[in-house]
């Protein structure tokens, strides 16, 4: 499945929802699915600025892709975290380049979510396109 078709899919299940409280909830739901995140890697150079909970995002090539592992401390941005891995985890360094995230204006994340919040998870995908447009210089 390519990122392309993970956000189709990600849009697609969100669409069976009502209304936002149930689609937070499954955003929150999914961040509790997310595997533990070593200690270790709670560094301040994996560290997300801008965001208002705390974020650690690492990343290491794997193969031909790049393998991102993510946490916070709060519970919603832990589903954001859940959201991103799922459409750009494990890709390739030019497919992560190549996928805008279309998800958010078809979602209504950037409608739906706090300043703070969207800010957070704008600095996640910051961060994400950087580390893949460090690896397609390499």
């Amino acid at each position: 499945m390519s990122a392309q078709d993970a956000q189709a899919e990600l849009i697609e299940e969100f669409s069976l929802f009502d209304n936002w409280m149930d689609r937070y909830q499954y955003i929150i739901d999914m961040g509790k699915q997310l595997p533990a995140f070593p200690e270790e890697l709670k560094t301040p150079e994996t560290k997300i600025q801008g965001c208002q909970s705390n974020v650690w995002m690492h990343h290491e090539r794997q193969g031909d892709n790049v393998h991102f592992q993510a946490t916070s401390d709060a519970a919603i941005v832990s589903g954001l975290i859940a959201v991103l891995m799922r459409i750009y985890n494990d890709r390739s360094p030019e497919e992560i380049v190549d996928t805008p995230p279309s998800f958010l204006e078809e979602l209504g994340l950037d409608k739906h979510l706090s300043p703070t919040r969207s800010n957070g998870l704008h600095a996640m995908l910051q961060r994400i396109y950087s580390v893949a447009e460090q690896e397609t210089a390499e």
